[in-house]
């Protein structure tokens, strides 16, 4: 993946450290390495005081992620090409967000891995009926891109996402993503070298 030339880094960000493997220790030439919290406050304020502190070129945020879309298997690589802030509350009508409120954003990065919209609700979904209602907006789920790719949009630095598809969403998710996501991140980071991602 080229670039313009640039003496600034790139910001390569996951949550947690595993989902960074090896590469927190060796990040990539030319990219700088960084963990942004569990969910998406600590991930929007991860991100912006990370931005702040490397001024980097580009955003790009790695990690693991549950299927909505049945066509999705374990190990399969997505670039996000939309990020929805949305809940079973709000599809359900039973909540609403006002409208002046920032609710999807949209990649920047030009990735190559089949492109999908992400959805970040507030919390886990765990029950088949939610993930189902939920699939109507998105064919995956996270919790933290809303907040990385805000914290990104609001300092005007172009922003991406690949993630490794380590669940489905649904009852068992929690045991299937504990069984999956060490494996799955390992995957990823191949895919990301081996496609010329990471230079």
């Amino acid at each position: 993946m080229s670039h313009p030339e640039t003496s600034r880094p790139g910001l390569l960000l996951a949550a947690f450290p595993p989902e960074l493997g090896d590469l927190a220790e060796h990040p990539p030439e030319g990219w700088i390495t960084g963990c942004v919290g569990i969910g998406v406050a600590c991930a929007a304020v991860g991100t912006a005081r990370l931005i702040a502190a490397h001024a980097p070129s580009r955003v790009l945020f790695i990690g693991t992620c549950g299927a909505y879309d049945p066509c999705l298997k374990i190990g399969d690589c997505i670039s996000v090409t939309e990020v929805l802030a949305t809940s079973l509350e709000e599809i359900r009508e039973v909540a609403y967000r006002p409208a002046i409120e920032r609710t999807l954003w949209k990649g920047d990065l030009p990735l190559p891995f089949p492109p999908h919209v992400v959805a970040t609700p507030p919390a886990i979904t765990r029950s088949p009926e939610g993930a189902q209602a939920l699939a109507t907006m998105a064919e995956v789920e996270h919790l933290e891109l809303s907040g990385v790719f805000e914290a990104a949009r609001a300092a005007g630095i172009p922003v991406g996402a690949v993630l490794g598809v380590a669940n489905r969403v649904g009852p068992d998710a929690h045991e299937e993503w504990s069984s999956h996501h060490v494996e799955v991140s390992r995957h990823l980071i191949g895919q990301l070298r081996e496609r010329g991602v990471l230079g």
